[in-house]
């Protein structure tokens, strides 16, 4: 099993953006969700699809990703549930790791989270000043739930 170990921020200022790279602009949308179980497809520029499959919650969850031809995403989008999601994801480093910086736009904006995948849970990073609250705990802040709700109010 793939598995994805992630933490999640909200974002306290804008420090980030002197080192991050040009970004990359994704549209993804999800087929198919319930609780412990997403799939999506994720269109990165207009060049690769994916199709990812995640299960469990939490900062812990197994993952599968797999290319599929830009057409066939093009496609599924028709058959989506809950909202596409459009966002400019950012990458910045951090020592060994990235953050990866989403400014969500769209009904999202002015929306921004970061997350860092790490190689274990107990892992330790020293977080730069400009990443926040940690939400990687609260469900209203993941992409599956943002499809369905949408932005959650302001902290």
């Amino acid at each position: 099993m793939g598995t994805e170990i992630e933490r999640k921020f909200l974002l306290s200022g804008d420090g980030w953006r002197t080192a991050a790279d040009e970004g990359t602009d994704i549209r993804q949308f999800y087929l198919a969700i319930r609780e412990g179980l997403t799939v999506r497809a994720r269109i990165k520029g207009e060049a690769k699809a994916l199709l990812t499959i995640k299960s469990g919650v939490g900062m812990t969850r197994g993952e599968y990703e797999y290319e599929i031809p830009l057409a066939d995403a093009r496609e599924l989008e028709a058959v989506r549930v809950g909202s596409l999601i459009a966002k400019r994801r950012f990458r910045v480093p951090l020592g060994a790791l990235v953050v990866e910086v989403d400014c969500f736009s769209g009904d999202l904006a002015p929306l921004v989270l970061a997350e860092i995948e790490l190689p274990a849970e107990d892992h330790a990073v020293d977080l730069p000043d400009w990443l926040g609250e940690e939400v990687t705990e609260d469900g209203r802040y993941t992409n599956a739930a943002l499809a369905m709700a949408g932005r959650p109010p302001p902290r």
